[in-house]
């Protein structure tokens, strides 16, 4: 009994770490039902939404056992971990993994983060990109690169520190585009909406918003439409951030 309480605890660990790497609730579903038929169970009962996860484990000699986990957090979109969590639930179903390491591995691939010098150089490359994608100057793609730097400081440093992400979302709009109407009005030759296009696709939940309609339309209906409000209070509190930081510096006003 103890042995399987065990493995259903690293079952929900590993559940929760997709949740939070980005995975879609019908993957979820299906890997750890795999996982829990290939360590012997005669069935698995997994009902996964973004805040909640339920497993009950049928054992052969009768027994079922049942445990839940609460999701606090909102993740994000992890595609390194979510490769790693891909491979160990196939070797678990190929029963190279024992059961008493299963929470130990889940752990490990968790615990990664990618280099900080190569978010900070994607976040660069995107913000200035897209500004001159969008018909901005080079000068505006250098200025939304340099803004770039900041949102990613401000995801390390204030994202911790805040309530949600919808909150963290409101303050980070309204510091970047704050300065960046600041920017503007002294610098006239920058222009304003083509930098804010370019580094506001960092926040913007694209991801969260793709996931949403997956699981709608794959029938996980509760599930995507928790996360579709998510992802559109996320959204609204960014327009939000932005309209308050226009509001404070008159930014725009002299194109």
């Amino acid at each position: 009994m103890k042995n399987h309480a065990e493995l259903l605890s690293g079952f929900l660990d590993m559940a929760e770490a997709m949740l939070m790497a980005g995975a879609e609730v019908s993957r979820v579903e299906d890997t750890i039902t795999r996982m829990g038929l290939a360590y012997g169970a005669s069935n698995m009962n997994v009902f996964v939404i973004t805040s909640c996860i339920i497993i009950t484990m049928e054992i052969p000699e009768g027994e079922d056992l049942t445990q839940t986990r609460r999701v606090l957090m909102a993740g994000g979109t992890d595609f390194l971990k979510l490769e790693k969590f891909n491979d160990l639930s196939r070797r678990c179903c190929a029963g190279q993994v024992e059961a008493a390491a299963l929470s130990e591995e889940v752990r490990q691939i968790a615990a990664l983060s990618p280099r900080r010098w190569r978010m900070y150089l994607g976040s660069v490359l995107a913000a200035g990109g897209f500004a001159v994608f969008f018909g901005g100057t080079i000068i505006d793609g250098l200025v939304a690169a340099l803004f770039a730097l900041l949102i990613c400081a401000l995801q390390e440093k204030l994202l911790p520190l805040s309530m949600n992400q919808m909150s963290f979302n409101l303050l980070c709009s309204v510091i970047v585009g704050v300065l960046t109407g600041i920017c503007t009005n002294f610098l006239t030759f920058l222009h304003l909406d083509k930098i804010m296009i370019g580094y506001i696709m960092l926040l913007i939940p694209g991801m969260a918003m793709t996931n949403a309609v997956r699981n709608i339309l794959g029938g996980n209906t509760i599930s995507g439409v928790m996360r579709l409000i998510e992802a559109v209070l996320w959204a609204a509190a960014l327009a939000l951030g932005f309209m308050i930081a226009m509001f404070i510096t008159g930014g725009g006003l002299h194109h």
